[in-house]
């Protein structure tokens, strides 16, 4: 049984509630993800940031030319999360009936990591391969 601290990406950097807009969108754009969890300075995480909760205050703000929105302004709270110890089989699920496509792991409240969909595919792939071969 593949568990999601087999499959998790734990080398992040995180958003936190303070950073602007811009520094926002930049952090997005040089880590190349849809989306970033938020946290705290004790790496709690707070919230979750994507490329969409970002476009309507892009559309504003560049129009305008201002800006004074900050990522908790932005964030979804209370993102949906799953634990290390949890199998891809149990994220699956979850998956196949909610929208995002990348889940921060976290364990006692602190962010360990993340796992995106694609890794999800790649590891129920792999097991179906071994299927096929047994």
């Amino acid at each position: 049984m593949i568990l999601i601290k087999d499959i998790m990406s734990g080398n992040l950097t995180p958003l936190t509630e303070e950073m602007s807009l811009p520094q926002a969108v930049d952090h997005l754009m040089t880590s190349n993800m849809l989306g970033l969890p938020v946290v705290d300075n004790n790496k709690r995480l707070t919230g979750f940031l994507s490329e969409h909760d970002c476009i309507p205050y892009l559309l504003g703000d560049s129009y305008h030319c201002d800006s004074h929105v900050l990522v908790k302004d932005m964030m979804q709270r209370d993102p949906l999360t799953v634990k290390p110890s949890n199998t891809v089989l149990e994220l699956a699920q979850i998956m196949a009936t909610n929208k995002p496509k990348i889940y921060p792991v976290v364990e006692n409240g602190i962010l360990v990591g993340l796992v995106k969909r694609g890794q999800v595919m790649a590891a129920l792939n792999q097991q179906l391969k071994q299927c096929r071969v047994a």
